[in-house]
């Protein structure tokens, strides 16, 4: 296989290298997709290796006229040309075989663009999998019912029926953590209610997104039902706002939602905005496997998820034990080459994101925290970090660190345990570990979070379930089916049958007039 190095594809690392072999990418056609067709010019737009800052591609920088162009002609396909469920389903089908055919393929793009080591990305490729196949068994989810015109007085006479319909356009903002798997989930349900779609991809990951747009064109998805643009000045906003755009999905941040949100008006928007997740350690848990789920849910992909572990909240008669299991766990964590087998942990998606997260936890010590384990940094790696003593008012604490710290804290009563997971602006999932049935319903039902997880902790997610907050963790919920319906509406067709005489009329009769 030959590999393209300016338009879109990957270059090489030095020679000799074997942990991870950057040729075996795909040979993207060009650096963005509208208009039924690759582009390759103002190919600008720089896609870095976060590890060692290598070159990897270039991509278009791309303009709102493009935006506007893209947004156009999706409209006038749709306008134009059918394209029935059954081949919906088919192609999603296909999609799904494609990829698992190039499922090492699509983990070397992934674990080189993004920072997820090469384990992290090919469980990220079973994942898209998994999406693919259930977006394609969605299409159930577009059948309706029919209307009960016979139990109204207003209905004799009529019959009829509702199915869901495409809601039109839908706008996918995708962010770098997740750069396959986020964007099946949009672009997945979208496709099989009907919908066209314009993918932005993330800047810091747009190659993985392309090389699906690629795949999807390959499994038979109409060139002219999805485009892709990537950055440019003025791009976002362009996207946003174009009034043929009928539905926002975005997975990111809380201030950049606001700012679409003011931007783009009244339209239906899908929102995945993150978390600051809690696990509830109580006093009759098992220890040792808290422990042990609470390192993996802290420091997956650098910490970088949204469902990552940020603050623990222990039994004060257990802390001790549970603090020393999880210093342990994470000393045993092998931070390295991201390409490399044996590592646990890679960078952080850019050095300057690493400076971020040290200066947080330089904020906390000055404030009393102590550093158990971690604390350091070195480019765009920083160390697994655990920390206790950390007074509430700290960001590593208040906000959603999306970094390998977590915060273990003691507590005595657990409604002051729920009261403390509750004090923030997230609320997107949270754990809580207890060997009582009773203790953990009871504390589930307290906890104002999207999902409680028991006996495990806020970081488990299957990709067909109801997934999303509340408060500032989002608007409305992703997981396939639920996603189908949130991209499509209900339709009602009535039909008026031959006419005697009214409902209204024989209600009257009935009563000789009287009401």
């Amino acid at each position: 296989m030959t590999t393209k190095t300016t338009v879109g594809g990957l270059r090489p690392k030095s020679a000799g290298e074997t942990a991870y072999q950057r040729t075996q990418v795909a040979d993207l056609q060009g650096g963005a997709f509208f208009e039924s067709t690759w582009h390759t010019t103002d190919m600008t737009v720089e896609v870095r290796d976060p590890e060692d800052g290598l070159l990897l591609g270039t991509v278009c920088s791309s303009t709102p006229e493009d935006v506007r162009r893209a947004v156009a002609h999706i409209h006038r396909h749709m306008q134009e040309v059918d394209w029935p469920l059954r081949q919906r389903r088919e192609s999603l089908e296909r999609a799904a075989a494609l990829l698992r055919g190039q499922s090492a393929r699509f983990a070397n793009i992934i674990a080189a663009e993004s920072s997820k080591t090469i384990n992290e990305a090919e469980r990220e490729v079973l994942r898209c999998i998994e999406t693919l196949r259930l977006s394609a068994a969605a299409s159930g989810e577009l059948q309706g019912e029919t209307l009960a015109f016979e139990d109204s007085l207003a209905g004799t006479g009529k019959l009829g029926w509702y199915n869901r319909k495409p809601v039109g356009i839908v706008a996918a903002i995708t962010p770098f953590n997740d750069p396959l798997n986020l964007v099946a989930h949009k672009l997945g349900p979208a496709l099989i209610g009907g919908n066209g779609v314009v993918l932005k991809p993330s800047g810091r990951t747009p190659l993985t997104g392309l090389a699906f747009i690629q795949l999807l064109l390959d499994a038979g998805v109409p060139a002219g039902r999805v485009a892709a643009i990537v950055a440019g000045p003025g791009v976002s906003e362009a996207l946003v706002t174009d009034p043929q755009v009928d539905l926002i999905s975005f997975t990111g941040g809380p201030k950049t939602a606001d700012r679409i949100a003011s931007s783009a008006g009244a339209k239906k928007i899908l929102s995945e905005l993150g978390g600051n997740n809690a696990t509830i350690v109580c006093a009759d848990a098992n220890a040792g496997e808290a422990a042990q789920a609470i390192v993996a849910g802290a420091f997956g992909v650098a910490g970088q998820n949204c469902l990552s572990v940020q603050r623990v909240y222990v039994h004060i008669s257990l802390f001790d034990r549970v603090l020393d299991d999880v210093v342990r766990g994470t000393k045993a964590l092998r931070s390295g080459p991201k390409l490399e087998r044996t590592t646990d942990i890679g960078p952080l998606i850019s050095e300057a994101e690493a400076r971020r997260v040290e200066d947080w936890v330089e904020e906390a010590k000055a404030a009393g925290a102590t550093v158990h384990v971690g604390g350091r940094r070195h480019g765009a790696h920083y160390a697994p970090t655990v920390l206790t003593d950390v007074p509430s008012a700290c960001r590593v604490i208040r906000e959603e660190v999306f970094g390998p710290v977590v915060s273990v804290l003691p507590f005595i009563e657990v409604q002051d345990a729920v009261r403390a997971a509750n004090d923030t602006e997230f609320g997107l999932q949270a754990g809580v570990f207890t060997e009582s049935f009773s203790e953990a319903l009871a504390i589930a039902e307290k906890l104002h979070v999207g999902s409680v997880v028991i006996n495990e902790t806020s970081d488990v997610r299957i990709d067909s379930m109801p997934f999303g907050g509340f408060k500032r963790s989002g608007v409305g919920r992703e997981g396939v089916k639920h996603t189908v319906r949130e991209m499509t509406e209900p339709k009602n067709t009535i039909i008026q049958l031959p006419k005697t005489s009214s409902g209204w009329q024989q209600f009257a009769a009935t009563t000789n007039g009287a009401v």
